[in-house]
């Protein structure tokens, strides 16, 4: 098992629900995070005053996965976030050792 994170760009969303949806992964959980990496922020006017936006608004989607849809899950969410401009995101695999559902006790895979 696998647990894919993604940091996106928060209308691309949809997207990669979608995407996932279409390869057959049943659940994701989604955050709402701010953070900057090559984008470093950017400067705003408000009210007349200038000031730095240093941390940006993204979107962390969770998903535990099985290791066979490791490859379609990384090529669904590339393409469905894809924008082609700085600050699309990244893709971070994990190993899963255990994962267990609380309602009927399955474990493993069948948790998925």
């Amino acid at each position: 098992m696998k647990m894919v994170t993604a940091i996106i760009k928060p209308f691309k969303l949809d997207d990669v629900r979608e995407a996932l949806s279409e390869i057959g992964v049943q659940g994701i959980t989604v955050t709402e995070v701010k953070g900057f990496g090559r984008q470093k922020g950017h400067t705003e006017l408000y009210r007349g005053a200038e000031y730095v936006v240093d941390f940006l608004p993204k979107v962390k989607v969770e998903a535990a996965i099985k290791t066979e849809l490791l490859d379609q899950v990384i090529e669904a969410i590339t393409k469905a976030a894809n924008t082609g401009k700085i600050g699309d995101g990244k893709i971070f695999v994990y190993n899963l050792e255990q994962s267990i559902r609380i309602r009927t006790g399955e474990t493993g895979n069948d948790a998925l």
